[in-house]
């Protein structure tokens, strides 16, 4: 196991252990064991694809348990993983071994701190930049990461999530970092390290998922679903998409 960077944040650092077994195993078996199973599912897809194929090189920062890191190694990316919690990075470890990947390495590391060179074509946060304590240092260890043309990509809770009861929970009981993460202020932070240009996506639970729900599935019944997707609803999932993206978003920065 390496170890990168300079340790802080004890609440993150101790957050599986405060969990308990219960949420050990849970941690282990994310995706899967997560109520969000199928929203998780499609926004990695969603991150795959704007990420450049592999078996391009990959800095997975913030990765917790692992999943992620895991996914994107099945998929043929060359991924370091690097979380600030040893016993996360324990996990990650183990759950490549299972899988059998010699393509998945795991570090020890604040991805605030990290000083690894340019060295990878792409890097990710993935529900993570949110515990950051300085996002703009965060993203500024990711443009260091990059060699010329790479891209960092950035799935995040938006504007609210601090103020959720789950957030502050989280707060209260154990310690760790919930911050509101919007479009703007990762663009913002993006552009102060250095990376040269940015695009937006909806989430991919935005877009897919709803139309998946309960609701949205008796509405489609009862009308010519085809008719109806080649104008109306088209303009409303734009609009739609143009008022969300302000407040959480994926983005994708390029150096």
């Amino acid at each position: 196991m390496g170890r990168i960077g300079v340790m802080s944040k004890q609440g993150e650092i101790e957050y599986l252990g405060n969990l308990g077994d219960g949420g050990a195993r849970h941690a282990a078996a994310k995706p899967f064991s997560d109520d969000s199973c199928a929203d998780n599912l499609m926004e990695i897809g969603a991150v795959m694809l704007l990420l450049p194929p592999p078996p391009a090189r990959l800095l997975d920062l913030g990765c917790g348990s692992g999943w992620t890191s895991v996914f994107f190694a099945r998929r043929g990316y060359e991924v370091t993983g690097v979380d600030i919690a040893p016993d996360m990075i324990e996990l990650g470890r183990r759950a490549g071994e299972r899988e059998g990947l010699d393509n998945v390495r795991f570090a020890v590391g604040d991805y605030e701190s990290l000083d690894v060179g340019a060295e990878f074509d792409c890097a990710v946060f993935y529900d993570s930049l949110h515990h950051s304590s300085d996002e703009r240092a965060a993203l500024a260890c990711a443009y260091r990461s990059l060699r010329t043309g790479g891209v960092c990509v950035t799935s995040e809770p938006g504007r609210g999530h601090s103020e959720t009861l789950p957030a502050r929970n989280a707060v209260s009981m154990y310690g760790v970092t919930e911050r509101d993460m919007e479009p703007e202020r990762i663009v913002a932070a993006g552009r102060a390290a250095g990376f040269r240009s940015y695009e937006t996506y909806p989430h991919a639970n935005v877009l897919v998922a709803s139309m998946f729900r309960a609701p949205t599935r008796r509405l489609l019944s009862r009308v010519d679903t085809a008719a109806v997707m080649r104008t109306p609803l088209r303009l409303s999932l734009l609009a739609y998409r143009v008022a969300r993206k302000r407040d959480s978003a994926i983005v994708a920065l390029v150096k």
